[in-house]
This record gives structure tokens, sequence and C-alpha cells, in this order.
């Protein structure tokens, strides 16, 4: 299903893919409680370039304390394209290898990007919770797709992203006067507790899970170019 295998670059075929997977996306709390979360992030070496070498990053905190209990980064060449609205297709191959190797699993992941705020509601948060059966967060620091009126400045205030008449996902401000980030649905679970959770573990303007993921691989990717 994912890479550069099957479907290739049939954008035709890929968004089916993507129809599909909206399907299965379940929008409602699936889940017994929360002690843990997960934060997901990657980034290439060459951003334009193709194929280039990625690095993904998982880190672990308690939400009671937020503070770190686990990490891990992988390494890999990524083949497929970068394609608007198709970032799962080049992304995905290299979370879920950094899923399958990581020896904690936490309760539930925030990835850096969007959920079903998503053209055709599967953005690779939703494909990530989908794949793997995990509960899941899109967690994305610009808007991708709909249209929505600036939140007040006061940490804890949010408006709806939307498209028509249907919500796509929350825009939140998780710190006073900071610009707001965008919160969608992944899967299992509903915007209202999604809500929560991102306020919940938010120092800074970005939730400490993707925050610090986003930290160790900025030191990872520096160590490994210099």
């Amino acid at each position: 299903m994912w890479g550069s295998g099957e479907s290739g670059t049939n954008i035709e075929k890929l968004k089916e893919i993507q129809k599909n997977c909206a399907l299965k996306v379940i929008k409602k709390d699936d889940f017994k409680e929360v002690k843990t979360v997960g934060g997901m992030d990657l980034t290439f070496e060459k951003l334009d370039k193709n194929p280039t070498r990625a690095w993904a990053s998982l880190v672990i905190i308690e939400l009671n304390t937020l503070k770190p209990i686990y990490d891990l980064v992988i390494e890999e060449e990524v083949s497929f394209p970068y394609i608007p609205t198709f970032l799962a297709f080049r992304e995905m191959p290299l979370l879920l290898k950094l899923y399958e190797k990581a020896k904690v699993k936490p309760d539930i992941f925030f990835i850096d990007g969007q959920g079903i705020a998503h053209p055709r509601r599967c953005g690779i948060a939703s494909h990530f919770g989908v794949e793997t059966g995990q509960v899941s967060i899109g967690v994305a620091k610009t808007k991708l797709f709909g249209y929505y009126k600036e939140p007040p400045d006061s940490r804890g205030s949010f408006t709806y992203l939307k498209y028509r008449d249907e919500i796509l996902g929350a825009v939140v401000r998780t710190k006073e006067k900071s610009a707001p980030i965008f919160v969608s649905i992944g899967h299992r679970i509903s915007l209202r507790t999604a809500i929560s959770l991102v306020l919940q573990t938010s120092r800074f303007r970005i939730p400490e899970p993707t925050r610090l993921a986003h930290n160790l691989l900025q030191q990872v990717r520096r160590k490994s170019l210099f």
C-alpha cells in the first residue's frame, strides 16, 4: 500500500486509497484511559530531492508530568516524490517502521500533520491510525484545507476549521498571543478530547510530544550531516 510499489504515482489510485481510509476513521473516543502520549515527526535531508535521506522520531511522555520516558529515531532513504495532499505516501513507510521498532507504545499518538482536515478526509495522522489501529491526533502548524476565524488571543481558545458545513478540526491557541495550531481527529478519538489533550500537553505553542520529537530529530540530523 505504501511507497512506490503497486500504486506508484497514479494520482487517481492514491485518491481511492485515501477515500477508503477515510471511511474507516473512527471519530469518537474508543479507548479507556490515557497515561502516555507519543509524538511522531519526520524530516528530510533534501525536501526537494528524490530519493533522499529521511529521519523519523518518536518521543513518549507521561501525561501527568509531561516528562519524556522513551525516544527512538530511525533513518532510511525515501523514494516516493513529494506531492501536495499525498504526504502520507512519502512518509508513512518510515513512520510504520518506527512504530514497529519502538519497544514502548504510547496510549495516543500525536502526528505532525493532518488527520481528517484533508481534502479527502484522510491525512497522515488518519492513515497512521487506521493502518496501525492506534489512537491518533493530527497536530499541524499550518492549515492544509478548509476555512476558519482566528481564535481569541487567550490560551485555550479555539475556533472550528470547516469546509462548507462540515467541521474538519479546530484552530487552537496553545499559547497566549502565539500563532494557533491545527488539531484534527486522526483515528479512534473525538475532536473535543483531541483538543483537550493537546492543551493538556502544551507548555509552548507546539505540544510537548511533537515538540520534543522535532527537537530530537534536529539534533540527530545535524550530527548525521556534519
